[in-house]
């Protein structure tokens, strides 16, 4: 039974602060004052009897259970938007899948599965969002987002969580055509130290790997000229300069493969990761749709393998 002192006021503050990770910020977005939403959190926390949220940082991050309530509850809001757009727009409710796509997912893998899904499915709305990790991740929680392809997710935050792996990608060094060290006969990492370097940003999945294998190489920790993981952003600088970005193979395939880009061979492998699809737990059957969507996904997997080996 519901606790008789629980409000949607409550869940939509929650769930808004847990996506912001600041007070502030969902004061703004719901149009109320900080006092107010801390006032709120502050009842919710009292009524659930848990921390939701470790307010130690700068941004406010989720507990353990902070996370499992964020599942729950944003599945809960999910549902009753989508019956009120139901009831109030009946004609309106197309099929629809929602997926929340990471960089090294968006150039290959979904588009392919994305154009497979129409062939047998014309009929469903394909819904595609981008934005870093801990957002879509977050957006998945909430049932905002009916999956997320990509990387898997780091540990700490997969909780209310599954990851479906479908292939292992490696993380390589690229410059342009041209590039000095990709006409050089071999080269070092040590001559690294000669150009600007564009590294993920902290907070993407790689970017733990990319920073200790520059540290393992004896570069130790070098300020990158840029952090990026954005593929339009990345080509452009590259071409017009000597620049060498560290990125998810799937990110550049396309343009390695046209010549666009080169790849700088490694004798020690940069460590790779499982890329795959994450999405929250079924408490029955999963639905035809989602099961299908995950199918046109394996298969497209399938072929971006292939073309790694």
């Amino acid at each position: 039974m519901l606790h008789p002192l629980l409000r949607l006021r409550h869940l939509s503050c929650f769930l808004e602060t847990a996506r912001l990770g600041s007070l502030s910020a969902a004061a703004d977005h719901l149009r109320i004052s900080q006092p107010a939403a801390s006032k709120t959190i502050r009842e919710l926390e009292e009524i659930l009897a848990v921390t939701l949220f470790d307010r130690s940082g700068r941004k406010l991050a989720l507990t353990p259970a902070g996370q499992v309530f964020q599942t729950h509850a944003g599945g809960a809001m999910a549902e009753l938007q989508r019956a009120q757009r139901a009831v109030q727009s009946p004609a309106a409710a197309q099929a629809r899948i929602r997926l929340g796509v990471l960089p090294t997912a968006a150039t290959g893998l979904v588009p392919e599965a994305a154009l497979s899904l129409r062939k047998t499915r014309p009929e469903v709305l394909i819904e595609v969002m981008t934005g870093p990790n801990w957002l879509l991740l977050s957006l998945l929680r909430e049932g905002q987002l009916d999956l997320v392809v990509g990387r898997m997710p780091p540990a700490g935050n997969a909780e209310g969580i599954e990851f479906v792996p479908l292939y292992w990608e490696k993380v390589i060094p690229v410059v342009r055509a041209g590039h000095p060290l990709a006409e050089a006969a071999g080269w070092s990492p040590d001559d690294l130290r000669r150009y600007p370097l564009m590294l993920p940003p902290t907070g993407a999945v790689i970017a733990g790997s990319v920073r200790a294998w520059l540290h393992n190489a004896g570069l130790g920790a070098p300020a990158p000229a840029f952090e990026n993981v954005s593929l339009p952003f990345g080509r452009e600088v590259l071409r017009q300069s000597d620049t060498v970005w560290f990125i998810s193979e799937g990110v550049v395939r396309a343009d390695v493969v046209a010549g666009h880009l080169a790849v700088l061979p490694l004798k020690n492998e940069l460590l790779g990761g499982p890329v795959g699809v994450s999405r929250r737990p079924q408490d029955g059957e999963t639905p035809v749709l989602l099961k299908e969507v995950i199918a046109a996904l394996e298969e497209a997997a399938i072929r971006q393998e292939s073309l790694m080996s």
